[in-house]
């Protein structure tokens, strides 16, 4: 098992860190372990935050991990912060037990990095699908 840590990740520049936080660990199945991006906006209700939830469906032959991630738009208005609303995500895996490692690797893996594949942002940003 993972134990809870810090994530540094790469801003959209590609070349900035910034650290998302571990506030809480998952205490088990359907309870998700929480980061939050500790280092933008003036409180909480401004702050990017990142969930992973685990879990065993009903037949019990998969596990399932589901991410979510919630980021506040804010702009200030009169010199007062105000949240416009929400850039979210959601994306769950189901991975089989009886899925050897080096499969189960191979797909979560392959899955990320495509996720990750610069062609993939950039559509994801523009809200449009490669033509």
């Amino acid at each position: 098992m993972t134990t809870m840590a810090n994530i540094t990740v790469k801003k959209a520049d590609g070349t900035t860190d910034i650290v998302w936080t571990g506030l809480s660990p998952s205490a088990g199945d359907k309870v998700p372990a929480i980061w939050r991006s500790q280092t933008v906006g003036a409180s909480v209700a401004y702050r990017p935050e990142f969930k992973l939830t685990t879990s065993s469906p009903p037949n019990g032959n998969q596990r399932s991990s589901k991410a979510t991630m919630v980021y506040p738009v804010v702009e200030v208005i009169s010199g007062k912060s105000t949240v416009l609303g929400y850039i979210t995500f959601s994306g769950e895996f189901k991975v089989l037990n009886l899925a050897p490692d080096v499969d189960a690797g191979e797909a979560v893996y392959q899955c990320m990095n495509l996720l990750g594949s610069a062609l993939v942002k950039q559509s994801i940003k523009e809200g449009f699908a490669p033509t």
